[in-house]
This record gives C-alpha cells, sequence and structure tokens, in this order.
C-alpha cells in the first residue's frame, strides 16, 4: 500500500497490482483531515461514510519524518514500517500562518467529493534555531527528546522595527496563483559574543537565533554586525547587516548598558560587564564582557569621560585618582 496526498490535501491509497496477483488495483482519495498529537505525530481521520466494502479504517495513522520542500510547502516522508512503503512523501498543500515563540502554524485546505472546501490549521510545536549557514530553522520536537527539522532556506531580513521578517513566495496547485507570504519574528537583539550576536523570544522558551558573524563594530552610538545567510539554488550567500543605533551609560546595579530605540519607541538595553583604563584626560577605554558569565567578548570601546553622568560618575573619580576600587553588579561579574 502506498500512500499520497492529492491537491486538495485528501490521502489517497494507493494499492498497485501484480503479476503475483489476483487482486484489482486499489486507488481511493479518501475525505479527512490531518491532525497531530502531542509529540507531533500526523495521523489522518476518515470522514463518515465509509464503504464497508473498502475496509478503509476510520483513523489512519502515519510514522515518519517532517521538513519543508523548497517551496514551503510541509512535507511528511513515511519510515519502512508495516505496509508502508520507504521513500513514501506526503507534501501538504497550504501556507505558514504564523511563527509562534515554540510553534509554526500551517493552514490546509481540503474539498470534499460534494466541493465543499473547509480550511483547517496543523500546529507543530518545537523550538526556533539557526543554523550554521545563519538561515532559520523551525526544529520540530518528536518523541524521545528527537527533533525533525525544518530548513527555510531563503534569506531573512532586518525591518525597520529591527525584528526579524521572512518572506517566500508559493503558488497554489489549484489556482495555479502565486502568493508572497510574510513571517514576523517578535524578539529582542542581545550580545554575549564578539563574533555572535542572538535574536531572542520571550521568556519561558528556548527559541532563539544565534547569527554566526564578522567582528562586531562598537562605537560610541552604534553596534553593528555582519553575517552572511545561505540561500537555495545560489553558491553565494546574501549578506545582512544588523544596526543598532543607541547611548552608552553606567547604570548602579547593573553594569555597562548600551540603550537604543526600536521604530515603534519602545527602549531595549544590553548589559555588559567591562574593564576599565583612563587612556587620557578626557577617554575611557572599555573591554567589554558577557553579562552573563563575565567572560571577554574580546571588543574595546573608547568612549569620552563626558557620557559617564550620574552613576558613572564617582566610579571615573575614584579611577583617575588611582584609588583601588572594585564594584559588584548583580552576581556575575566586575566593573
Amino acid at each position: 500500500m502506498r500512500y499520497e496526498v492529492d491537491p486538495y490535501n485528501r490521502l489517497i491509497l494507493d494499492r498497485p497490482s501484480s503479476k503475483y496477483s489476483n487482486l484489482p488495483r486499489f486507488r481511493k482519495a479518501i475525505d479527512g483531515r490531518f491532525l497531530l498529537d502531542g509529540s507531533n505525530n500526523l495521523t489522518y481521520n476518515v470522514k463518515a461514510p465509509v464503504s464497508s466494502g473498502d475496509n478503509i479504517p476510520h483513523q489512519i495513522r502515519l510514522k515518519g519524518d517532517w521538513s519543508l520542500d523548497d517551496g514551503h510547502r510541509l512535507q511528511f516522508t513515511l519510515n519502512k514500517f508495516g505496509r508502508q512503503t520507504l521513500g513514501d512523501q506526503l507534501t501538504l498543500a497550504g501556507e505558514i500562518i504564523d511563527a509562534g515563540e515554540n510553534s509554526i502554524l500551517f493552514a490546509v485546505t481540503t474539498t470534499s467529493k460534494r466541493d465543499t472546501r473547509t480550511t483547517y490549521v496543523l500546529e507543530l510545536g518545537g523550538v526556533w534555531r539557526a543554523d550554521k549557514r545563519n538561515r532559520l530553522s523551525f526544529h520540530v520536537r518528536r518523541e524521545s527528546g528527537r527533533y525533525d527539522i525544518l530548513t527555510f532556506n531563503g534569506a531573512w531580513e532586518v525591518d525597520n522595527n529591527k525584528r526579524i521578517v521572512y518572506r517566500y513566495e508559493s503558488s497554489d496547485l489549484v489556482t495555479k496563483s502565486r502568493r508572497v507570504h510574510t513571517l514576523e519574528f517578535d524578539g529582542y537583539w542581545d550580545i554575549q559574543d564578539k563574533y555572535r550576536i542572538s535574536y531572542l523570544f520571550g521568556a519561558g522558551t528556548d527559541s532563539s537565533f544565534e547569527f554566526k558573524t564578522s567582528a562586531g563594530i562598537f562605537s560610541k552610538n552604534y553596534i553593528k554586525y555582519e553575517m552572511c545567510v545561505g540561500i537555495a539554488g545560489s553558491a553565494r550567500p546574501v549578506k545582512r547587516t544588523v544596526s543598532l543605533f543607541g547611548r552608552w551609560f553606567l547604570k548602579k546595579d547593573t553594569g555597562v548598558v548600551f540603550e537604543f530605540k526600536y521604530a515603534d519607541k519602545k527602549t531595549r538595553e544590553i548589559v555588559f560587564g567591562a574593564d576599565f583604563k583612563i587612556t587620557g584626560g578626557n577617554t575611557v577605554s572599555l573591554r567589554l564582557k558577557s553579562s552573563e558569565d563575565d567572560k571577554d567578548i574580546g571588543a574595546t570601546l573608547g568612549l569620552s569621560r563626558k557620557i559617564f553622568k550620574g552613576d558613572g560618575e564617582a566610579f571615573l573619580c575614584a579611577l583617575v585618582s588611582g584609588r583601588q576600587m572594585a564594584i559588584y553588579a548583580g552576581a556575575a561579574w566586575r566593573w
């Protein structure tokens, strides 16, 4: 028995005839819909009534692995168990309608024998990651701690609000029309390494994009990272730049802070640890450290002493006078 999916997302059961068998060829499109369980296993629920002569169960459970094809359609490759044939692929026609912190949603439209169109949603659970080529990917959570990987082969962008945006074009197999789809990822930027910049999602999720980059540029009013993103069908990756414009200051009980604003006027802070050194009458050199583990991130920043007003003034006065001074902020790092 082979399994297929028609352009209307109906499961087709196909039992080819054989010269060694007297059974006639059996090929039938079954009205129903796909469902997912908590481990993202795929099931096809058959709509009643079903002819008793067809010997078709009301529920067909399928074993296999998830992937994404070049047209951003959801694929399920069947494992070689029981009557299933190794390599059978079920390709679901539809569109990605949302990218959540721990999920991805696909809208699937089906048509019954009475030409009734129905759209329903399949929600896969898992985590978002960036792969070694800085492409976006969704890791579908399966049993025993394993994951199936959906790789997005296009190049993402950063919009005016500093959000990651991914666009792709798809074609409808039934109407032959083409559409452009846009996925927006709500998150915020963070830096813990000179050669890596992270895009984090909300609290309570393991999803994050960690992009490998060239050395970050740290200036008095901006931080800039450049990276390459691999795309399908091209030997050359595309370049992407993340530029954050803002200001530096010292914040009591927090550390060295770079503050910047998104296009919607929301303010965001990136916190660093640092070693300070007076390099001239009006200049301070900062050797930046990770705020998580006090690790030197390999970036040096030179700033005017005039910008360190408020909380930073007493510390800088002590530094200029030559007195030994160690100030601890939080529990993880020193400046």
